[in-house]
């Protein structure tokens, strides 16, 4: 009988941010055997795969928080991996534009955030400077961010995982397998799949929208629960694309947690608009109309869910309005660019973001990894993960150092 392999981590998980975290494990200890676990049957397929594409600048973020110092030196090592290993990307740069004197305090709120967390290259711009740069835009004022781009993160997570294989051939990446239960036994742990069953030292969790789910499954004290909003996008039209030449982006309202609709140049040059967030009734759920009894009672049963609703009822209705409204839609589009019309916009693809929600309706705002036993869990990492998934490697990297004594 061929005598099982035991693997010395294993990441479950198969975004960007897992594939990271094992890609940076495999580069500063070459000889491990790392098995990481997809239960799709691609990599980077949910939330990675299903963003607007956009390097983040790092300019919204609270300055020394964990999302502020990991976006600006993710963003210089993805920058550098990608034209190293040429995956499509371009540093093409965005505008963030004020419509309204009262979104003014709050832009140069987010300018000072910038300056503070060392976003290079931003300038405080008036309404002509910004047409300048986007000739569609109807603004009184703005900030130019050179430093943010556009990238395909599905081809840097799968430049990675060919990097690590090639790194480590004894390394594996198993797809189409779902991590059903594990247990610790002795100085190894089992890992159950849909399919088999693998041996390993140590594991780490990078399972997003599973997250939570994950964590409990290994005795995790974790009193907050994953909760997932949809975003729809609309596209352009081909004859409508010329009026947007990169990204563009309204001054975000700070009594909601989301950055509002933009404008995003993709790298196949495609131009988005979109997310809206609205709450599903399927953690991955992309349709509309989705629906998954376990994760509708799980997320309706939590008083978590009912308070951010109760918080935000107005911001709510609003969001489920626009997703099946396409004129209310183009509305909140044409407070940037007013010429569009209704044949500007087609509808696009969606995607679905996981946030850790408190008890009292607030959204963990912060990156929130964690150590217990002989594992680590990634239990937080909304945008701007996939931007700062080099930087949460090392991070990661650097906790099984201290914690799995590799060597």
């Amino acid at each position: 009988m061929k005598e099982q392999k035991v693997y010395n981590v294993t990441i479950v998980g198969g975004g960007i941010v897992g594939v990271a975290s094992a890609y940076k494990l495999q580069l500063k200890y070459p000889s491990l055997k790392i098995l990481l676990i997809e239960k799709e049957n691609e990599l980077a397929a949910h939330q990675t795969g299903n963003n607007s594409g956009v390097i983040h600048s790092g300019l919204y973020y609270k300055p020394g928080s964990a999302k502020a110092k990991n976006c600006v030196d993710g963003r210089h090592q993805l920058v550098a991996f990608a034209k190293k290993h040429k995956v499509k990307h371009d540093v093409c740069g965005k505008v963030v534009a004020a419509v309204d004197k009262s979104e003014l305090l709050f832009l140069d709120k987010i300018f000072n955030n910038g300056l503070a967390n060392n976003t290079e290259g931003i300038e405080k711009i008036n309404g002509n400077q910004l047409k300048d740069i986007e000739p569609s835009v109807e603004s009184i004022a703005g900030i130019w961010v050179p430093c943010t781009g556009i990238i395909d993160f599905k081809g840097a997570t799968n430049t990675m995982a060919d990097l690590l294989k090639a790194k480590q051939p004894e390394s594996d990446i198993i797809l189409g397998e779902e991590v059903i239960a594990y247990k610790h036994d002795g100085e190894t742990t089992k890992v159950m799949t849909s399919k088999n069953t693998y041996t390993t030292k140590h594991m780490i969790f990078c399972g997003g929208l599973q997250a939570d789910r994950l964590a409990k499954k290994d005795n995790v004290s974790l009193k907050e629960r994953v909760v997932s909003f949809r975003g729809d996008y609309y596209n352009l039209t081909d004859d409508a694309k010329s009026k947007v030449r990169n990204l563009i982006y309204p001054v975000p309202n700070p009594a909601f947690p989301f950055l509002g609709v933009h404008f995003t140049r993709m790298v196949n040059g495609d131009v988005e608009c979109g997310p809206n967030a609205v709450l599903t009734f399927k953690r991955e759920g992309y349709g509309k109309t989705d629906f998954n009894f376990k994760d509708t009672l799980n997320a309706l049963s939590y008083s978590g869910t009912w308070n951010l609703l109760k918080n935000h009822t107005s911001f709510a209705i609003n969001e489920y309005r626009r997703a099946f409204s396409k004129r209310r839609f183009l509305k909140t589009l044409q407070r940037l660019i007013p010429s569009l019309t209704m044949n500007d916009i087609e509808p696009g693809r969606a995607g679905v973001r996981a946030m850790l929600l408190k008890e009292d309706g607030s959204m963990q705002d912060d990156f929130r990894i964690e150590y217990k036993d002989k594992s680590i869990h990634v239990l937080n990492a909304p945008s701007p993960a996939a931007t700062a998934c080099l930087a949460i490697g090392d991070r990661i990297c650097e906790m099984a150092t201290n914690y799995f004594g590799l060597e």
